[in-house]
């Protein structure tokens, strides 16, 4: 994978979702170096703090307040983004949540699924018209979809539980989940990205769709819901090890290879990278074309009950 950056790259802009902590913080202040990065976040604050860094580093970055749970507010962030005339370059879909109680979007969906697929869905769907050819769209996805993924099922996942977008809407995953509460919520809504990844890739030939699969990142922000004792052990004794250990890494790895493969200048469309950055497989079920197009489908018919917002709210001008 090429990971050299021409200088003429630096006057192009870079979006992120889920730029305020562990992988997405790494990741926007790693695309700075490359261009405006565009922070897309639901905390105002966190984002100011950000965006600060990053001008304190010497770059440039806009924030742009969006629920990714809520579609209307993906939409509309996507308006706003088109509004502030960027010449984009790429797109990474790194927002995430894994909670373990479930809660319900603006919509009444299920949180998770909204969170990790619906909202980025809508979110690239709208940002696609506005994005040049040869742009690089990536999302931060999971192996846990798969089924046969030895460390993911040790850990109490059981792969991907689809039954329909509308199931998954509502909660409902297939039988022979997991006994842990929202993994099965989880994984199906990465195998959700990976879908959207494949057959974006095949839909729209213009413009390049990746996903990256950021290992186990014991120092990443994902497991914010759990107690404060497993978060400092996370943070702190299995972090420093993750490098050693295989399928683990941590923020600062992670972030490395996705601005590597969102800034590459090859032509590379369709590509499922590893934590090493290397080639690798979905599962089976993932691997199915047919299986790819039904989930985008099922997905926008899904969409289409929400009502598009077409008034962009104002926003504030990049900063330098």
């Amino acid at each position: 994978m090429a990971q050299s950056t021409p200088a003429s790259s630096i006057a192009q802009a870079w979006i992120i979702t889920g730029p305020t902590a562990g992988i997405g913080r790494r990741t926007a202040l790693g695309l700075a170096k490359h261009g405006t990065v565009v922070l897309v976040g639901r905390n105002r604050a966190k984002l100011d703090g950000v965006e600060k860094e990053i001008r304190e580093r010497g770059g440039r970055a806009v924030s742009v307040v969006a629920d990714l749970s809520d579609v209307t507010s993906a939409r509309r962030a996507a308006a706003q983004i088109a509004a502030l005339g960027l010449p984009i370059a790429g797109l990474v879909n790194n927002a995430g949540i894994m909670p373990s109680k479930s809660f319900k979007s603006a919509q009444g969906w299920d949180g998770t699924y909204a969170t990790n697929h619906l909202g980025p869905f809508a979110l690239t769907e709208a940002l696609v018209p506005y994005l040049p050819d040869g742009a690089n769209v990536v999302f931060v996805v999971s192996a846990v979809e798969d089924p046969e993924r030895k460390p993911a099922v040790a850990s109490g996942f059981r792969g991907a539980r689809y039954i329909s977008a509308a199931a998954s809407a509502r909660g409902e995953w297939a039988p022979g989940g997991s006994s842990k509460p929202g993994f099965d919520a989880y994984a199906t809504s990465k195998q959700g990205n990976l879908a959207t990844v494949y057959a974006f890739a095949r839909e729209f030939p213009r413009l390049r769709f990746n996903a990256v699969e950021p290992g186990f990142n014991p120092g990443s922000d994902l497991g914010r819901d759990a107690n404060a004792a497993l978060r400092l052990i996370a943070k702190y004794l299995l972090s420093p090890i993750a490098p050693m250990i295989k399928y683990w890494s941590t923020p600062k790895v992670a972030a490395r290879l996705i601005t590597n493969v969102l800034t590459d200048q090859s032509r590379r469309t369709g590509v499922y990278y590893d934590e090493k950055g290397q080639p690798m497989a979905g599962s089976a079920q993932i691997r199915n074309t047919a299986f790819q197009d039904r989930v985008v489908a099922e997905t926008r018919a899904l969409l289409a009950a929400v009502p598009i917002d077409e008034a962009p709210r104002s926003n504030r001008k990049v900063r330098s």
